[in-house]
């Protein structure tokens, strides 16, 4: 779905956490990042996604990894996300999708003979220079820090 590809440099953006502030790619100069993209918070495999995260957090951290997560949903829906599960890192409302467009996220999907337009779950992996060094668009909820730290 993506048209950004590893070598890119990462979008630039600007948007509000659950907690309503700004955050920016410009925070993470000098940092490795996690942007992960998912379609609806406190889905169950959004949640499965997002807590397999949260439970490998302290080796991504190690790894030297800042994690972002971003879907559409309003500020208080992501509060309640963060809030209920415990999260250790932010997660943008990006409700009006600037962060998904920018990240070419958005676009037709298919589920259950349905097409509609929604975001498609990926995850980028920026290095502290802030180019993409990898693209995960076939995300497997529970292996999803797996995917991050393989060939890492």
């Amino acid at each position: 779905m993506s048209t950004l590809n590893v070598g890119d440099t990462a979008p630039n953006f600007s948007a509000l956490t659950e907690q309503g502030q700004t955050v920016s790619l410009s925070d993470f100069k000098g940092k490795k990042l996690v942007v992960f993209f998912y379609p609806k918070a406190n889905t169950p495999t959004c949640t499965v996604e997002a807590c397999n995260l949260r439970d490998h957090y302290k080796v991504l951290a190690d790894a030297g990894y800042e994690i972002l997560g971003v879907s559409a949903d309003t500020q208080k829906a992501q509060l309640n996300f963060k809030n209920k599960f415990n999260f250790p890192y932010p997660l943008i409302a990006d409700v009006d999708k600037t962060v998904i467009q920018a990240f070419q996220v958005w676009g037709p999907k298919k589920f259950m003979g349905r097409t509609f337009d929604g975001i498609h779950r990926t995850t980028f992996v920026i290095n502290e220079d802030g180019i993409i060094t990898k693209i995960i668009d076939k995300v497997k909820a529970k292996e999803h820090a797996e995917q991050i730290l393989e060939d890492s």
